[in-house]
């Protein structure tokens, strides 16, 4: 049996272990004292699980764990319900409103794109599944932030991105817990001019139809 494995492997996976709740975020030295791994084999490792996108590293040479395991997380758990309940909502909206349709669930103090559906115009905003952002900028981040009463849209333009707006509105399950954000996104030269007379009623709409179906017992982390 030990003939099978790979020390390779296990030395990638003893890395990715050494991240948790409570620590996010390593310096190479940091992973070195964490896993008593060499700092060259460390590297080496990194490099390969971040072209696969398990890990990211910032300018200041921080790793944090990568958009790659939100992608897979739909395959385990309860990923296959939600995309199962989450997906055809975004559809139905991307193809009413033309927009980026996205849901958007809270980790921590940032926000992951759990699901989404690009937009269909040439021009819009492009969003990969995974991707982590602010809780403190945006329409779905203030949403997540218990910033916007439930049933009402929040309206966020250039505030994470110049050139970029959206509009969100939060998903409660019959519990009146907050499960996620649904939102539109697109540039804002056509985004703000629709906001208010075809964006927010798409949303409000969407939102109650999601909600009605929501099973009581499932969490979208």
């Amino acid at each position: 049996m030990n003939q099978r494995r790979v020390e390779a492997v296990e030395r990638a996976l003893t890395l990715l272990e050494a991240f948790s709740a409570d620590r996010r975020e390593f310096s190479l030295t940091e992973l070195a004292n964490a896993t008593g791994f060499y700092k060259s084999t460390i590297l080496r490792l990194m490099a390969s699980l971040e072209i696969f996108g398990y890990v990211v590293r910032d300018e200041r040479g921080i790793y944090r764990l990568g958009p790659a395991f939100a992608r897979m997380a739909p395959l385990a758990g309860e990923g296959p319900q939600l995309e199962n309940l989450v997906r055809p909502v975004l559809e139905s909206l991307r193809d009413a409103s033309e927009e980026t349709a996205s849901f958007y669930i809270r980790h921590g103090d940032e926000r992951i794109c759990r699901l989404r559906e690009n937009g269909r115009l040439e021009v819009r905003h492009h969003l990969e599944e995974g991707v982590r952002l602010p809780l403190g900028r945006g329409a779905a981040g203030r949403v997540l932030n218990y910033e916007t009463p439930r049933g009402q849209v929040s309206v966020s333009s250039g505030e994470r991105q110049v050139g970029l707006s959206a509009a969100a509105i939060g998903i409660y399950n019959s519990e009146g817990e907050l499960m996620g954000a649904l939102a539109l996104s697109g540039p804002s030269e056509r985004f703000n001019a629709l906001v208010r007379d075809r964006y927010v009623p798409l949303l409000t709409q969407y939102a109650a139809l999601l909600e009605r179906q929501w099973p009581k017992a499932l969490r979208p982390a």
